[in-house]
């Protein structure tokens, strides 16, 4: 289907639905996709492009209505998403094709709605959540990339991905992880529970895969920073063992670059009956060979 084709169809769908002013509110979720590059993160800020801001002016716009919409998580700048999903509220009752083609056809080329799914009152994008997936892309080859170069993170010295998967166990299950917290993180605690982590390669690519309840802020890019150090020899697979048991983030690696990360899943009670699409990016499979904690 044609951009011209989808935008007549998201048009048709809108003009059939009708706007039911004052009637009950329903709460609404959607699955979003988003290229981060050019966006000062998910948060709407003041002055600045952000994801929020975008998909918020293309949901009113469709709704006829302001909208205001809750995340699963707030990703920083420069970062991606797959699958990410929020929720809103509205008083405009619309088919569903109008909450993903309408919206779409309103929204820039690099924030897109994937699916879309009523929920009842109790859902909420952040506190039904029971975990957050993220995958961290790196391009390990001499020489930069010209295709895809603004999602993933080029590291030019051989990666030893076992040994950075060997080195990674330590961090399942229940852990402080002060060692790879933001200095800035609001977090009341830095305890977090990791129930999969895994690094693969395929070809010139390096994935880190994790799965936690939830994040401290930069903990992904944190890990992945040390990780780095391990798998080009410059630390022993030991290190990582250590550096969370000193719970100081001064002796860790530096921050890993954002543009390799991408939010992939949220996981939420299976009652709710939410869509799950594939998680990606692009090639990657939803369940690579990995070693998970039950």
């Amino acid at each position: 289907m044609n951009a011209s084709v989808s935008a007549e169809v998201a048009e048709q769908s809108l003009t059939e639905s009708t706007v039911l002013s004052g009637s009950t509110t329903i709460k609404i979720a959607l699955g979003v996709e988003y290229d981060g590059s050019h966006y000062y993160g998910w948060q709407r800020q003041n002055e600045v492009r952000s994801v929020q801001e975008r998909l918020e002016k293309a949901l009113s716009q469709v709704a006829n209505e302001p909208i205001s919409v809750f995340c699963a998580g707030r990703t920083d700048a420069g970062v991606h998403a797959t699958g990410q999903v929020v929720h809103f509220e509205t008083t405009a009752h619309r088919k569903d094709p109008a909450w993903t083609m309408g919206v779409n056809t309103h929204l820039p080329a690099d924030i897109a709605v994937r699916w879309v799914k009523t929920v009842s009152d109790d859902f909420h994008a952040r506190f039904s959540a029971t975990a957050r997936r993220y995958r961290y892309v790196i391009f390990n080859h001499r020489y930069r990339p010209a295709i895809l170069s603004s999602g993933v993170t080029h590291f030019h010295y051989p990666l030893d991905a076992e040994r950075m998967h060997q080195a990674a166990q330590c961090l399942l299950g229940e852990n402080d992880f002060t060692s790879f917290r933001a200095v800035q993180c609001q977090s009341r605690t830095p305890w977090r529970n990791v129930m999969h982590v895994n690094v693969s390669r395929y070809g010139d690519y390096v994935v880190v895969d994790i799965k936690a309840n939830a994040f401290v802020h930069h903990m992904v890019r944190n890990i992945v920073g040390s990780l780095l150090e391990i798998g080009c020899g410059n630390q022993d697979i030991t290190w990582m063992a250590e550096l969370l048991a000193l719970k100081d983030r001064t002796k860790a690696a530096a921050t890993a670059k954002a543009n390799g990360l991408y939010l992939v899943s949220v996981d939420y009670p299976e009652h709710f009956e939410l869509p799950k699409p594939a998680m990606g990016p692009l090639f990657l499979a939803d369940n690579p060979i990995e070693i998970s904690q039950s």
